[in-house]
């Protein structure tokens, strides 16, 4: 398959495949004697598994590490159990943090009746938490 192909059928624009290759993610396919790259079907499923990978939440080099793991036979459930583990509680962390970041816009909010002229409960609320 060339370049295009392999973009479209997993869902990423053309530069994506070619990062992926620049890091690693996809092993260097030959090319044809026009210079074309030639990617097996396997390049598909590898940029759909990052891509699977990120929407859950990992970074492009958790997604790495996964690969790594998918690639390797004697590679431990457990090792895959951990970095899955450790994102559950990155996204608990940063739910966390949303949570605690709405709650303070909602009391800001609460303060603000939006008529006021010149001054805003919101505006000295951010002013004032900031010298803190």
């Amino acid at each position: 398959m060339q370049t295009g192909e392999v973009a479209a059928r997993a869902g990423v624009n053309i530069q994506t495949l070619r990062y992926y290759e620049r890091r690693g993610l996809l092993g260097r396919p030959p090319r044809t004697a026009s210079g074309y790259r030639r990617y097996s079907e396997d390049a598909v499923r590898i940029v759909r598994f990052v891509k699977r990978a990120q929407e859950l939440g990992f970074t492009l080099d958790e997604a790495e590490q996964l690969l790594r793991l998918r690639r390797v036979s004697s590679a431990r459930q457990s090792s895959v159990r951990a970095l899955a583990t450790a994102k559950v509680a990155d996204i608990e962390s940063k739910m966390r943090q949303l949570a605690a970041m709405r709650a303070a816009l909602q009391q800001m909010l609460s303060a603000c009746c939006g008529d006021g002229a010149l001054e805003c409960p919101i505006l000295e609320a951010l002013e004032r938490d900031g010298d803190a």
